[in-house]
């Protein structure tokens, strides 16, 4: 028999107090995840949702503190003492999507939304879709799509 419903996940889940989601194959880049991971972890709901939306409109950014190579400083104080970043929309949309999903899971087993807190988040590598550039100068040229598993699990605070 063939399971689909992922049952073992990346911290201790109460099925009580806790909601979680779990979105698969993502078109986004697991390097931008991980540091916007870093940020809305143990934030509430509201402040990881206002975070990603000012991403998104260019009036915050994404901190890089790993991956720092090339990536130019940002107008605006240094966040987590990183003064490089970036503004990654597509990851911040597929954010914004898990948090909407997990909200929705949340709402149904009758937690209060406005008291949601982010307990744990977690992504690792998706299947990398490989396409084919159109022939010209290079034949044939491959290249990889990059998709991400995303996981969050969140808590009512009291």
């Amino acid at each position: 028999m063939i399971e689909l419903a992922k049952k073992n996940y990346h911290c201790e889940f109460n099925e009580k107090t806790d909601a979680r989601a779990v979105a698969s194959n993502q078109p986004a880049s697991l390097k931008y995840s991980t540091q916007i991971i870093r940020e809305i972890k143990g934030k509430t709901m509201k402040r990881a949702e206002a975070f990603l939306q000012n991403v998104t409109e260019r009036k915050e950014f994404i901190p890089l503190v790993k991956y720092t190579s090339g990536a130019g400083h940002k107008k605006g104080d240094a966040k987590n003492g990183a003064k490089a970043g970036r503004y990654s929309d597509r990851t911040c949309e597929v954010f914004l999507n898990l948090l909407n999903s997990v909200k929705a899971n949340a709402d149904y087993k009758g937690l209060d939304k406005e008291k949601l807190l982010i307990k744990n988040v977690f992504a690792s590598t998706g299947y990398q879709k490989i396409s084919y550039q159109k022939q010209g100068r290079i034949a044939g040229k491959r290249r990889k799509r990059k998709s991400v598993h995303l996981e969050i699990v969140v808590t009512e605070a009291k």
